[in-house]
């Protein structure tokens, strides 16, 4: 991408917690509206010890808060200690410690940080050592374990000679420039090789995946230098397997969402090959409970293909959920002190055990590996047989600043609402309205795009272009984001101004129609959409009629490996949009919906549609 790789990170990472239903790192709570002190209590005059910890292990580490807390080992000095976790993604947090804790935006800073991987930890400390700051991190002590696997639905899988062969990103790579795809394995039913993977910069699985891909093409398990990347071999390799990416983005929940309604239509195949993810979220899809969270009521259903966890036969990484006890100025002697009772606490064996009920492994070596990390579930508890090193903190960077430049280009459509209601005030006062908010924004995530990546731009409304006749008008057409071409866009989107309806459908049937005539096989191809209400085009026709044939033809675009995949990315933008019909939208296409119900945080949230890409 064009921006450097801090600016991204720090933009992507702020992202992930705008938006709902995708909590950055590789899952998380459903939460709801119960605060952590409904759980843990008020804590009066105790010592009060702050976590920040990945949304994957916020309801666990909550319980055992709870227990320590209760405890006689909850004292420093004569003085109870009171431990109080938070949910932050692990890109979110190292960007808030990186650039500055809003503690009236984002809570308290923590005396205790917990991202899902070590390798953030380092990410950090060398920002911070690049600003001229003292590192705050260190070594942190592992809580809990769960290794990187590229899991695949078990045909497929077996089709490449698992359980019997070893598979590893050298033959991800064979498929993904064969050409042939799974035809060279008696499959051409099944189409090209197509890859998910999330966006390194604030996914953890995407950046332990980043991490062994690029270890793979040097045949290292450790030692991996800036030098190494910049071999051609290396490049050419990485840009191999990224060029097989369906497309990327700031979760695998996503992905493993996608593929589960693919499954229920007995399709599963017809979605993704393959996406790297931690192994716990093979056994959450196996178990009927894709996304990790069984809501209120919710019965798991197991999948009609399951998947299988695939341990590079080149090694991978552990996501080792470490306690990084801060040295920071913020953080006292006492709260410190507090903070390693707890992480001796977490570390005990009864504590230890319980992580296996999230799908974990157990951190202590001394706490057996048992049920539900099993062969019965699709995974190994005798794996992985190679463990990666994690890179020193300069080689972490210049890996990030080399996958801006390696992963799959993108062609993408960017279609805005301006219809009257986008006048409307985004918050209690008369300015600025949701447009001005989302003109803002929209110029801002011009700098994500990289310059090879095609972008084009339409609005609708109804009764708009030269005549007064159109609904959809496209006011830069697609083109590489050259210099020039990135100025076009944003004069164009600094000059749209609010008028008439919203004629939804016929937009999104347009854009993702003119999209499929455009299609680069090359490219992630996509349509961002941005609207603030249900459809109103002023026409008296069946609007439940259009839209049904509307999502059938984005079904049967999703659907089936020689398909040209145009994904539609909605933005559900404001508290009117028409939030249900934008998630069928997304779903129909194998996207992903994103709600900004809040005007405010449209500028977070379009940066997190642009991960995709």
């Amino acid at each position: 991408m064009k921006t450097p790789t801090l600016v991204l990170f720090v933009t992507l990472a702020l992202a992930a917690a705008a938006c709902t239903g995708n909590e950055g790192d590789d899952g998380g709570s459903a939460g709801d509206d119960t605060t952590i002190e409904d759980v843990l209590g008020d804590p009066g005059d105790c010592l009060v010890v702050d976590l920040s910890v990945s949304p994957e292990k916020i309801d666990l580490l909550t319980d055992l808060a709870r227990t320590f807390n209760a405890s006689d080992a909850a004292e420093v000095d004569g003085e109870c200690v009171f431990i109080r976790p938070q949910s932050k993604s692990s890109g979110l947090g190292a960007s808030l410690l990186t650039e500055g804790w809003d503690e009236d935006a984002e809570g308290p800073r923590p005396v205790i940080w917990s991202p899902a991987s070590s390798a953030w930890g380092a990410i950090l400390d060398q920002r911070l050592t690049e600003q001229g700051e003292s590192p705050i991190a260190g070594d942190g002590t592992p809580f809990m374990l769960t290794p990187l696997v590229i899991a695949m639905p078990q045909p497929m899988a077996v089709a490449l000679g698992w359980p019997d062969e070893p598979i590893g990103y050298a033959d991800i790579l064979d498929l993904a420039t064969s050409g042939e795809g799974w035809a060279a394995f008696g499959h051409p039913e099944w189409g090209p090789f197509l890859l998910g993977k999330t966006n390194p910069n604030f996914s953890t699985s995407g950046l332990s995946a980043l991490i062994a891909q690029s270890y793979a093409a040097t045949a290292k398990t450790e030692g991996l230098t800036t030098e190494d990347l910049a071999q051609q071999d290396v490049v050419d390799f990485a840009t191999g397997v990224e060029s097989a990416v369906v497309h990327y983005g700031d979760t695998t929940l996503t992905f493993l969402n996608n593929l589960y309604r693919a499954d229920q239509r007995g399709n599963s195949l017809s979605y993704a090959s393959a996406v790297a993810v931690e192994e716990k979220s093979v056994i959450d899809y196996n178990r009927g409970n894709p996304d990790g969270v069984l809501q209120p009521g919710e019965e798991p259903r197991p999948p009609r293909v399951p998947l299988v966890a695939i341990y590079p036969e080149e090694g991978t990484l552990y996501s080792d959920n470490p306690f990084f006890i801060l040295d920071a100025e913020w953080v006292t002697d006492a709260e410190a002190e507090g903070a390693q009772l707890f992480s001796d606490f977490v570390q005990e064996a009864d504590n230890q055990e319980r992580v296996l009920d999230y799908g974990f492994r157990p951190a202590n070596p001394a706490v057996a590996i048992g049920d539900p990390v099993t062969a019965e579930n699709g995974v190994d508890p005798d794996q992985p047989q190679t463990l990666l090193e994690v890179p020193e903190p300069p080689v972490m960077i210049e890996l990030l600043d080399r996958w801006d430049e390696q992963r799959k280009p993108a062609r993408v459509e960017l279609v805005i609402d301006i219809s009257g209601s986008m006048g409307d005030p985004a918050g209690d006062d008369p300015v600025p309205t949701k447009l001005d908010l989302a003109i803002e924004a929209a110029v801002n995530a011009l700098d994500l795009f990289a310059d090879r990546d095609v972008v084009g731009l339409r609005v609708f409304s109804t009764e708009i272009g030269p005549n007064g006749t159109d609904e959809v008008v496209d006011l830069v057409d697609p083109g590489p984001m050259s210099r020039g071409h990135r100025a076009d866009l944003r004069e164009a989107i600094s000059g749209l101004f609010p008028t008439n309806g919203t004629p939804l459908y016929t937009a999104t049937q347009q854009a993702y129609d003119d999209a499929v005539a455009g299609y680069d096989p090359a490219s992630i191809n996509a349509v961002v959409l941005l609207s603030d209400g249900v459809n109103d085009d002023g026409d008296q026709g069946d609007d439940d009629e259009q839209l049904d044939e509307l999502l059938a033809t984005l079904t049967e675009g999703s659907e089936g490996q020689r398909a040209q995949p145009v994904r539609v990315f909605p933005i559900s933008y404001g508290a009117d949009a028409d939030l249900n019909t934008l998630q069928e939208i997304a779903e129909a296409s194998n996207a992903a919906l994103y709600n900004a119900s809040n005007p405010a945080t449209i500028d977070r949230v379009l940066a997190a549609v642009i991960s995709n890409f």
